[in-house]
């Protein structure tokens, strides 16, 4: 009898482990590479049993993915806009919470970016300028009202190369594609780029503010972990991670 019981005490504690454990797969905007990957590091620590898949890419493209319905359980967005627009549509099982704002820079390994500003892009030396597409991707587009608020826009036109989020628009300055781009401020300060060049933080009265946000999906409604990791990101651990890549807190920058 002791033996059964043993054995009946073991299969219920392995039910009830594999039903903690959970997967949880996230949308995540590009400009969240590091900070994310930290942050999921510390939280698969104390949450072991929860496997955690992270996806980059481009907010816009996420957006539309998800109304497709894409099988993301959190979607982290460069622009509050997009889980905004997702839970007006009935997509979200969470309300929209902010998270972070963002900031952009000019960031070259090819020239001293410090000593630039946007007027220095019209330098005839400066042939390529990689930024983000602006109709999907937010960092892109603040980058395209940067200049038009600065009546470069059209001047820069025949240099601009367009990558389909900021990583793949940083990675463009990084292989000399383009001598200099419009990039993350949180990309510029990461482990795999700071050191490797410099960058000039542009005026955030140039763009309507980068406020980021992100919800829950409706299909993870039922997910605990997927609850547990937005828990995390409003922790004092996850925001100083967050500004440690240069993001501000959001309860400085965003609301609801």
């Amino acid at each position: 009898m002791k033996l059964l019981h043993h054995w009946l005490t073991a299969v219920t504690v392995a039910l009830t482990l594999s039903a903690q454990a959970e997967k949880v797969t996230i949308a995540a905007a590009a400009d969240l590479t590091f900070a994310m990957d930290d942050i999921v590091a510390t939280f698969k620590k104390a949450n072991p049993g929860d496997d955690i898949q992270i996806i980059y890419g481009s907010s816009g493209k996420f957006q539309t993915q998800i109304q497709q319905g894409a099988p993301y359980d959190i979607f982290f967005s460069a622009d509050i806009a997009f889980p905004r627009e997702l839970a007006k549509a009935g997509f979200a099982a969470s309300e929209v919470r902010p998270y972070a704002l963002g900031r952009i820079v000019l960031w070259s390994n090819r020239v001293d970016a410090s000593r630039m500003t946007l007027d220095s892009l019209t330098d005839p030396k400066i042939a390529h300028i990689a930024i983000a597409n602006p109709q999907h991707a937010p960092y892109g587009k603040r980058a395209e009202e940067a200049l038009r608020a600065s009546n470069l826009w059209q001047k820069l036109q025949p240099k601009l190369v367009y990558g389909e989020n900021i990583a793949q628009t940083a990675q463009f300055v990084q292989t000399g594609n383009a001598q200099v781009g419009i990039v993350a401020l949180a990309l510029a300060v990461s482990p795999e780029l700071t050191g490797k060049g410099s960058y000039w933080l542009i005026p955030d009265t140039l763009h309507t503010p980068l406020a980021q946000g992100y919800i829950v999906t409706k299909r993870a409604a039922g997910n605990a972990a997927a609850w547990r990791f937005v828990e995390t990101m409003g922790s004092k651990t996850a925001r100083a991670v967050m500004e440690r890549y240069g993001f501000v807190p959001p309860a400085d920058t965003a609301t609801k």
